[in-house]
């Protein structure tokens, strides 16, 4: 493994409740990654844009074991800019973890081993984002997988209704569909999703209505 793999960049490691995702409110443990080349407006994690602390593979799965669970996410920033992301995943499989691991819709998510759960966030026009997202994963997505949009407005809304029928994303994978939080009612959102008739999975921050933005939570 080369010197830039041995090592990875780690904003914080906590236990906590699933927030989002289907697995939402079990309990997980997270491991978020330092770094991130996209700018979204409406990011709630930008502490995680610079600074952590350097940490080895062994040293990342002694702190998880510590956590009395066996489910992980890898998260970030965007997880798989870090060229030891891969072998993290590969390990914690191999420990009989439950692997997730959240990322733009942005980076190759195949250069994740199969057996994790690739939750993608693909990035409507909102965020400042959407011209980066890399539309070949699509191909990529297995049953497994998740799909993510973070709406601000009916427009984004309505972005996403456009993806989600030229790419046949129900076919391929959950399609979950989350509200800025605190700037787009849950209620709203949840009108929209009734609306369409497809099934979509309203997706909340769960950690922020329990916690509200209070770090390692």
């Amino acid at each position: 493994m080369s010197d830039e793999a041995a090592k990875l960049r780690v904003s914080e490691i906590f236990y906590s409740l699933q927030g989002e995702s289907t697995q939402a409110g079990l309990p997980c443990a997270m491991v978020r990654l330092t770094g991130c080349n996209l700018r979204c407006v409406w990011c709630d994690t930008e502490y995680s844009f610079q600074g952590g602390t350097w940490l080895t593979i062994d040293e990342i799965l002694g702190r998880v074991s510590n956590f009395p669970t066996r489910r992980v996410e890898i998260t970030g920033g965007e997880p798989l800019l870090q060229a030891g992301t891969p072998e993290l995943a590969r390990r914690f499989l191999a420990g009989g973890y439950q692997v997730l691991c959240e990322t733009s819709g942005e980076r190759d998510i195949d250069l994740l081993p199969p057996q994790v759960k690739r939750i993608v966030d693909f990035k409507p026009p909102e965020s400042g984002e959407h011209q980066r997202n890399l539309w070949s994963n699509v191909e990529r997505l297995q049953r497994t997988d998740e799909v993510k949009f973070v709406i601000a407005n009916r427009s984004d809304f309505d972005w996403m209704l456009g993806v989600i029928d030229a790419y046949a994303l129900l076919d391929r994978a959950p399609v979950l569909v989350s509200p800025v939080h605190g700037r787009l009612e849950p209620r709203q959102v949840a009108a929209w999703i009734l609306e369409s008739g497809l099934d979509l999975r309203l997706n909340l921050q769960l950690h922020k209505y329990v916690w509200g933005a209070e770090r390692g939570r």
